[in-house]
């Protein structure tokens, strides 16, 4: 394979360049190597494998998708430890990915992509380092949760304590004895409360808007039920993708799309007697008690969160930050909140994606003056103009949906499709027309109007302009949209 400094001849098989060793880079590879294809390298900004398993470690992180969900279909695990894995355990698994199918010699750690630029149909691929390469085919498996989200909270340089981002959580911090203040309270801002709340002095969580918080079990998998498992892999099918499981992707999806289903009436009495059953004191309850629908935001599971917004030790704060002085944050009612660390639980900037990389397509196409309003992909994989660019996870994909995994091996298979039409045309590259896109992107934003995400909150969701950026459709749809490229909605390059 040649390396990143040289410059590949080009060749009647195709060289590909996929960028990030997340769970979609590491998917990619993984397919790639199945068919066959050796040429291809896997560039990643960090030290190793695992995405945003890689980048968080805060204490209580772990998935809100069921382990044996969050898993490669053809890569089942009979030995996750509980129903809902924590961090650690993922990263170890896409570690064991990696090794299994023997990706290692395919990727390069610590190198960042500046940018990727289509010339004489093929990609010119830089890095930040200064080296180069070319490629036929670029994957963009960067991912959305790698940039974090630093509000800008008037004196938080004065703080004479220490200030982190969850995601840049430091090895062997001790938090035994001190006094945290944890600001946002999405599913990070809820974990971290839950793991903290019994070893810490204090713990203020600061919330923007309350969240409803869907009840999850916190079932633990016995030695016994781990060997179950390994015996039948039919128990872990059933976990999947069971009758259970089908109820419970279909109540969801029927609840986003739809704000006056039964399905997200239900939902709202599931989280709201979650509330009235959990909390006993009253103001607390009110303090925690949305004033939007269930699923505007993105649910939270948590299981112990209420529990721990409980403790005698713990003061939820809904009066809003004024500032961050020396001493600690000021709510906006007066108070003075003495700190010793703040905690930035505040999520990542979504809207990212592949940037600040640069991207030129053909004819000198510019990505970012495409995306100057929002970022936008032909059903979230392929964009206009940018020939054999492929995105896994792409914008107004089913990120809040459903599984990422399962979403990004359909599009794998989507892309595999594309690929094999160029192949068989004897083309260079594909790409979807102006027109195929704006016509999606009309359809889905109406779409997306008459979902829960539009319903009137606040979230990650929005653009600036208040639209979701998300799926509106079903999971059918999906699968349906994912099985068949609509090869009339592209053009071929080059032949």
């Amino acid at each position: 394979m040649p390396s990143a400094n040289e410059e590949p001849a080009r060749a009647a098989s195709l060289r590909y360049v996929i960028i990030g060793a997340g769970m979609a880079g590491l998917l990619a590879g993984i397919k790639l190597k199945a068919r066959g294809e050796t040429d291809f390298v896997i560039y990643e900004k960090g030290d190793r494998v695992g995405g945003t398993w890689r980048e968080n470690r805060y204490p209580g992180l772990a998935c809100d998708t069921p382990a044996h969900s969050y898993t490669y279909s053809f890569a089942p695990n009979p030995d996750w430890g509980a129903y809902y894995a924590p961090g650690p355990e993922i990263q170890r698994y896409f570690g064991a990915m990696s090794d299994r199918y023997a990706l290692g010699d395919h990727i390069v750690f610590n190198t960042e992509i500046a940018s990727c630029r289509y010339i004489d149909g093929r990609w010119r691929i830089d890095t930040t380092d200064g080296c180069k390469d070319i490629a036929d085919v670029v994957v963009a498996a960067t991912g959305v949760l790698h940039h974090p989200n630093i509000p800008e909270i008037p004196g938080l340089a004065d703080f004479k304590g220490r200030w982190l981002h969850s995601a840049r959580w430091p090895e062997g911090l001790s938090v035994e004895g001190l006094r945290i203040g944890v600001i946002g309270n999405g599913s990070t801002g809820v974990q971290i409360v839950s793991a903290l709340a019994r070893k810490v002095e204090r713990l203020v969580h600061f919330q923007r808007s309350p969240q409803w918080i869907m009840p999850c079990p916190d079932i633990q998998y016995t030695s016994e039920e781990k060997r179950a498992f390994r015996d039948d892999p039919a128990r872990i099918e059933e976990v999947r993708n069971g009758p259970e499981a089908a109820a419970r992707r279909a109540r969801f999806t029927s609840a986003i799309i739809d704000i006056d289903s039964p399905e997200l009436a239900e939902i709202q009495k599931i989280v709201e007697d979650n509330l009235e059953n959990s909390v006993r004191d009253p103001a607390l309850r009110e303090k925690l008690r949305p004033n939007y629908r269930a699923a505007c935001k993105r649910l939270i599971f948590a299981a112990h969160y209420y529990k721990a917004a409980q403790a005698p030790n713990v003061y939820v704060e809904a009066s809003g930050i004024e500032q961050v002085e020396a001493g600690g944050v000021r709510a906006e009612d007066g108070t003075l909140h003495p700190l010793d660390v703040i905690v930035l639980a505040t999520g990542f900037r979504v809207d990212q994606f592949v940037r600040p990389m640069v991207v030129t397509g053909h004819n000198g196409a510019d990505l970012e003056a495409l995306w100057r309003i929002h970022p936008r992909a032909y059903y979230a994989v392929t964009i206009p103009e940018f020939p054999n660019f492929f995105l896994l996870n792409g914008p107004t994909g089913p990120v809040g949906n459903f599984s990422l995994i399962d979403i990004a091996e359909k599009q794998w298979s989507y892309i595999e499709q594309l690929i094999e039409e160029v192949r068989v045309r004897r083309s260079v590259g594909v790409a979807p027309t102006l027109r195929a896109l704006e016509t999606y992107e009309a359809q889905r934003t109406e779409a997306a109007k008459r979902t829960v995400f539009a319903s009137g909150c606040k979230s990650w969701y929005l653009d600036a302009e208040g639209a979701p950026q998300v799926w509106p459709w079903s999971y059918a749809h999906f699968v349906e949209a994912m099985s068949k490229p609509q090869v009339e909605d592209y053009e071929f390059f080059g032949n």
